[in-house]
This record gives C-alpha cells, structure tokens and sequence, in this order.
C-alpha cells in the first residue's frame, strides 16, 4: 500500500497555487519526491510550459513513503478548493486501493472531498535551455497595470528591455500604446541588460500568467529577441514559472 499523507496549515495558499497552474493546464502529474511537490507540464497548444515547486517547509506535515505520481483532474481540483474558507488547514491523503484522494477542510466545520485520480500518459519536459539577455525583477503591479493597457490595443504584446528601462508595447488599427519603467524607479528592482532584448506574446497568457501574482509580489522577467519568455514568482512557499513561446515578428 502507497502511503500519502499532507497538511498544509493554510488551504488559501495552495487555492493561488493551483489557480495558478489551472490557467494554463487541465490535468497533469503533481509529483512526489525529495521533500517536494511539483508539477511540470505544456498547455494544450503546447506554446506555453509550467514548472511548478512547493517545498516541505511548506506544509505542516509531510508524510511521503516514496517517489509518487498522481494524475489531476486540474480543473476540478481548483473548483474543490475554491470552497476553500478563510482559516481553513486542508488535509491531502492518497486513497491507494480506490485510486482516489480524498481532501479534508478542517476550520469551522470539517468538509471532505473525495476526487478520482486519472491515467495521464506523459513524457518527462525537460525546461528550454536558453541563455538570456535580459533579466529583470520587478514589483507584479507594473506588469499587470501595462497589459490592461496594452489590450485596449491588441491582443499581442512585445515585453522588451534595455540598459535604461523595462518596456511594454501594443500597436494595431487601434492606435499604439508604449509603457516604460525607468532604471531608476523603486517598482524595478533588478535589471541586469546583455544587450536590448525585446519578443511579441499573447497577451492573454501573459495575463494569465500574473494572475495568481498580489501587485507587490517581486516578479523575475527573462527575455530574448525572438525567444520564450521566463517568468517566475513565489506564492507563499511554493515557486511557479512559466515559460511562453513568442509570436515571431516579420
């Protein structure tokens, strides 16, 4: 029998964290091992990837008796846990014999949910190897403030960098929108420049992306002319990136 037994004390942390991956990914694999929790998986379209980590320091306990892989229904895993009260701890144990886990809310009143487990076949995703030229951290609200303006305009978007500033730009029959954030202004915090670097992406995964992000949440940006963008940030204990393909500027 495979043991599975996890606490974490404050349920509303892991709600963001699968809101998070529930943007991009209607089931996967959470895997088990190390003393960690993760997932990693591409969208359907399979221009988009998640690389999902929650640590045991994480959780109140952490009781795992070997290397596991649990395949999620994570839409219905984000509509259970949207039931989610203020204060509630959640308990997560792994019904081996029935193929089920079964996730207990334990605040006010105690609430157990009871979910199938799925057969997902996939193969291991090994993250891009790409060497950046721009590096970026950022407070969330900068970001998220320049795509609401960016989709008065388009629904593509060009996140670019140089020495002096992070820039956000949308053009189409609309008009043009161009949003900079100086070197110096205290919402950006890091910006480590090889050379200027600057790619077009669907506006509405990045949105999508930032999300589960609260507006002061540090936001690390990675970009290249023309490559994937990397975007990563911490929820709680738990650490989510994403990685976007661009859309290729003729």
């Amino acid at each position: 029998m495979i043991f599975l037994e996890l606490i974490i004390e404050k349920a509303e942390q892991f709600k963001k964290c699968v809101d998070a991956i529930a943007v991009l990914i209607d089931e996967a694999h959470f895997v088990l091992e190390n003393d960690t929790l993760t997932l990693k998986a591409t969208d359907p379209s399979q221009i988009s990837m998640i690389d999902f980590t929650m640590g045991k320091k994480a959780f109140k306990k952490f009781d795992v008796k070997e290397k596991m892989k649990l395949g999620t229904d994570i839409s219905y895993l984000k509509q259970i846990l949207s039931r989610t009260k203020s204060g509630d701890e959640l308990e997560i144990k792994l019904d081996d014999k029935n193929n089920s886990l079964s996730l207990l809310f334990k605040g006010k009143s105690s609430r157990k949910f009871v979910m199938p487990l799925l057969d997902i076949t996939s193969n291991e995703i090994p993250n891009p190897k790409i060497e950046f030229d721009a590096e970026l951290t950022l407070k969330a609200s900068v970001i998220q403030d320049a795509l609401k303006d960016a989709s008065l305009i388009s629904t593509h978007v060009s996140l670019g960098a140089d020495s002096k500033s992070f820039f956000v730009k949308a053009n189409s029959s609309k008009g043009t929108v161009y949003n900079e954030t100086l070197k110096n202004d205290e919402t950006l915090k890091e910006l480590n420049i090889k050379q200027e670097s600057h790619s077009m992406f669907p506006l509405e995964y990045l949105s999508d992306m930032l999300k589960a992000a609260s507006s002061d949440s540090d936001v690390k940006l990675f970009i290249k002319t023309n490559a994937p963008v990397k975007i990563s940030y911490a929820i709680g204990e738990a650490e989510i990136t994403y990685f976007l393909a661009p859309r290729i500027e003729q």
